[in-house]
């Protein structure tokens, strides 16, 4: 029986000397050696997230000696590689990205724009719905503008980002307070992606709309009747994956819902 690897192992020596290797064909005055050598020696006795962490905070060190970090952004950029062509999450081929999303999510905050520009990039790569999440934190009215503009992109990565960033309730991830108390902005961009036709993108925004049922369900409701009116195929996808719970404890209003989509709750 073959061996079950760790995900967290997959973040170790050998991811740091991809990196490494990538990062010195753009950068060859990069230290790939030593960047290699402090996160082998660092992640033993770490689990998933810290030791993305570590080879954030060593990316840090060794690319910003002369803490220019828009310098470092730009020799990250070129490592990224083609667009991710399928509708698959962050563990898949983009996996190795994930410490690159960090150093942005950690020490980009200063840099708005070209931080945000990045987290376009890597999430058409990888994902970027953990890093977007401070700059949202930080200014939240130019960040919804900016998802209302990807939530209208071409490509789907882009477009479930302008969901699942937003998510007031997004996993292993800080809650957005400011959209429990009012997710109104949220929706205005839920608004725009609620007849899309990406299995990616239906999954994140029924998603989100779940988390919005739990804290705010009186404005939740009233959005998921009128959507259900539309009698599209792609929005009644939506409405019932996020009335899932309810629908499982046989709740009357969510059962209505469902009706008046034209299909039954099962």
């Amino acid at each position: 029986m073959a061996e079950i690897i760790k995900l967290k192992e997959y973040f170790g020596g050998n991811l740091a000397a991809l990196l490494a290797e990538k990062i010195a064909q753009v950068e060859p005055r990069f230290a790939d050696k030593s960047f290699v050598s402090k996160i082998e020696k660092g992640v033993r006795e770490l689990e998933l997230q810290d030791r993305v962490g570590l080879m954030a905070e060593e990316l840090k060190h060794h690319l910003m000696p002369d803490h220019d970090y828009p310098k470092a952004l730009h020799t990250l950029l070129q490592i990224l590689g083609p667009e991710n062509p399928n509708e698959t999450g962050m563990f898949k081929t983009g996996y190795w990205l994930m410490p690159v999303a960090k150093f942005v999510e950690l020490y980009g905050l200063e840099h708005y724009d070209i931080s945000l520009q990045a987290i376009y990039e890597i999430t058409k790569r990888h994902t970027g719905e953990y890093a977007v999440r401070p700059y949202i934190e930080k200014a939240p009215r130019p960040s919804v503008r900016l998802m209302k503009k990807w939530a209208r992109d071409a490509s789907v990565h882009p477009r479930r980002l302008a969901s699942e960033g937003l998510r007031p309730r997004l996993p292993w991830a800080k809650k957005l307070d400011i959209f429990i108390e009012d997710p109104k902005p949220v929706v205005e961009v839920l608004e725009i992606l609620k007849t899309d036709s990406s299995a990616f993108v239906k999954k994140s925004v029924a998603n989100n709309m779940n988390d919005i049922l739990k804290d705010n369900p009186d404005l939740a409701m009233p959005i998921l009747h009128r959507w259900a009116g539309l009698r599209n195929p792609n929005t009644n996808w939506i409405i019932k994956h996020a009335l899932r719970n309810l629908l499982k404890q046989n709740n009357r209003e969510a059962v209505t819902v469902i009706k008046r989509c034209g299909e039954s709750k099962k």
